[in-house]
Parts: C-alpha cells; sequence; structure tokens
C-alpha cells in the first residue's frame, strides 16, 4: 500500500473527500516526522514503534576500489514491529 492507496482507503472508510483524506494524512506523517526529527520516539500500540538510531563514524571500503574510507555519524529511523501486529502477520497463513 502508498500513501494515495491509504487515503482512498480511509476517504472510502471514513466517508470522507478524497481531499479531506489527504489532508489528515498528511498531518500525521508530518507530525510523526517531526517528532523523529527532534529525536522523540512513537510508539502506536499493536503497531509498534519508530525511533532514531544513531550510527557511529567508522572506516568503510569503496566496493569498486577497495580503497579505505571515512563514513560520517549519521542518525536513521528505526521500526520496530509491535507484538500484536507481528502475531496477527504470522497467524494470517
Amino acid at each position: 500500500m502508498n500513501k494515495s492507496e491509504l487515503i482512498e482507503a480511509l476517504a472510502a472508510e471514513k466517508g470522507l473527500t478524497y481531499k479531506k483524506a489527504e489532508e489528515i494524512v498528511s498531518i500525521v506523517f508530518d507530525a510523526m516526522t517531526d517528532a523523529m526529527v527532534r529525536n522523540e520516539r512513537i510508539e502506536i500500540r499493536g503497531f509498534g514503534s519508530f525511533v532514531v538510531k544513531d550510527y557511529k563514524a567508522y572506516t568503510g571500503r569503496n566496493p569498486k576500489t577497495g580503497d579505505p574510507i571515512e563514513v560520517k555519524p549519521k542518525k536513521l529511523p528505526f521500526f520496530k514491529v509491535g507484538k500484536e501486529l507481528k502475531e496477527r502477520v504470522d497467524n494470517d497463513q
């Protein structure tokens, strides 16, 4: 499912216009993005949690030439699936 399919599903489920559903989905995604930018944890019970992980700098290797390169420290978003979602997906085979 992509963003436009999510918008269409919300509009159909709740009887909203596409524009209103699009606004709601954008507000939710923007709020989640802003929280992760502030390094806050997002937890949605029964679904999972989003956290930002810090990765330290390290010396890597250029796969083409084999030369060592310095990789800068970075932060990346990480999703951890919740127990309830994991069980629902696993039991729906």
